[in-house]
């Protein structure tokens, strides 16, 4: 035996609704991952830059000093040796303030880092801080500015300024998210094979069950159709088993007169509206089991055509499919079909002129619509609905029980439809029937 691949989860199904919530899970815990982490990281290169800034702060001003001939000199000088190499991304530079702090002498003495340029605050009279400023050749600088008051009384204040290359910051906050990406990205990969596989594997049992289940209900349903099936047998039986002896009661009847052979009579016919009556209730219970039932509407309808032009030759009628449109299927069975239309049609011949029509077509939303018209006398707007009604006959001189009419709505409603009487174009009686279509 082949073994069997796993199949891609379906959109909407469990698997895949499990799968896609821990994938978007996956995907928004990295990103918050790698955010987070390169932020942190970020704030530790600016503080451990700020703190190396400091450092050298702090040297430069126990260095500081003004000779005697009014020079400030450095001494001994800082111990980087990148303040003594031009251009180097690390600078200090001090500045003279006038008595109301602003700058008197800018660059007044400055590293060798520096060489012939000086550093510029963004604010004559900033206060100490850290600031982000414009260096040697147009590069960002993160400086950090200390106020100093030189012990001579007759000496100005000064202004210490040590800076450095914000691309010290961005070269390893780089180098750190490139890692970091490659880093979250394998985990990302690893964290969503497992979720696959945990989703896979894990909901195997569940498929199984389901397919128990569905071969378990699949097997209830042929079970309960067969039982339908043989209810349904039965009352056929029985009623011919019970409509025998009522015509053997009715023709003897027939043939005597006097009061008793025309209770008899009565009797029979009321016993034979009952049986027809119950067995179309029966029938219409059992059609709720037939909603997987598919039976196109042509060959039936064609059927009961021939059928009722025989039934009814000897008065000439028309009947004809004017308008029918092709590819209709009644989701049902045909059995209950041929009791609804057949009921239909022979009321409309009972009361036809000459003529009698048959239309269907696709009504939307899932529905059929038969229409059935007759050119006979029809009936009165108020009236229309008593048709409908259980053992109701408009003319008591013409042939039935008054149960036709009553059957096609029980049978119409159990399926979801609906029978509407109204006047036909023909000027009889037209008859609307609205059926599930398959």
């Amino acid at each position: 035996m082949m073994p069997q691949r796993a199949r891609a989860p379906a959109p909407g199904s469990l698997r895949w609704r499990l799968l896609a919530g821990t994938l978007a899970w996956i995907l928004v815990t990295v990103v918050l991952a790698g955010w987070g982490l390169g932020s942190l990281f970020r704030q530790h290169i600016t503080e451990q830059l700020r703190a190396e800034l400091t450092l050298h702060l702090n040297q430069l001003t126990a260095a500081v000093n003004t000779a005697p001939d009014g020079r400030l000199v450095v001494s001994p000088p800082l111990s980087d040796p990148r303040l003594e190499q031009p251009l180097s991304g690390l600078y200090w530079q001090i500045d003279r303030l006038d008595e109301q702090g602003r700058p008197a002498a800018v660059g007044a003495a400055r590293s060798r880092s520096l060489w012939d340029q000086v550093l510029e605050l963004p604010a004559a009279d900033s206060a100490d801080g850290v600031y982000e400023i414009a260096g040697p050749e147009k590069h960002r600088l993160t400086a950090l500015t200390r106020t100093l008051e030189p012990a001579e009384t007759e000496a100005a204040p000064l202004r210490l300024i040590v800076a450095a290359d914000s691309q010290v910051l961005a070269e390893p906050i780089e180098r750190f998210n490139y890692m970091l990406l490659i880093s979250l990205g394998a985990l990302a990969a690893g964290l969503t094979l497992a979720a696959v596989v945990q989703v896979l594997v894990g909901l195997r049992p569940l498929a199984r069950l389901r397919r128990q289940l569905a071969d378990d209900f699949n097997r209830v349903l042929d079970v309960n159709a067969d039982m339908v099936q043989r209810a349904r047998t039965q009352a056929g039986n029985l009623a011919h088993a019970v409509k025998t002896p009522l015509t053997i009661l009715g023709n003897a009847a027939a043939r005597e007169e006097g009061p008793l052979a025309a209770l008899v009579q009565e009797q029979v016919g009321m016993a034979r509206r009952q049986i027809d009556y119950h067995l179309a209730r029966a029938r219409a219970a059992a059609a709720s089991g037939a909603a997987d039932s598919r039976t196109p509407l042509r060959k039936p309808i064609e059927g009961l055509l021939r059928v009722m032009q025989r039934l009814y030759a000897q008065r000439g009628l028309l009947l004809e499919m004017p308008e029918f449109a092709e590819g209709l299927v009644f989701r049902g069975e045909e059995q209950d079909l041929q009791e609804v239309v057949g009921n239909l049609l022979d009321n409309a011949c009972k009361w036809a002129e000459r003529q009698v029509q048959v239309s269907a077509s696709a009504a939307g939303q899932g529905q059929l619509l038969i229409q059935i018209d007759d050119d006979g006398p029809g009936i009165a707007d108020e009236e229309r609905e008593r048709i409908f009604l259980r053992g109701v006959r408009m003319d008591e001189q013409r042939p039935g029980s008054g149960l036709g009419l009553d059957i096609v709505r029980d049978l119409a409603s159990t399926y979801g439809g609906q029978a509407q009487a109204e006047r036909s174009p023909l000027g009889g009686l037209r008859v609307s029937l609205w059926l599930p279509a398959a």
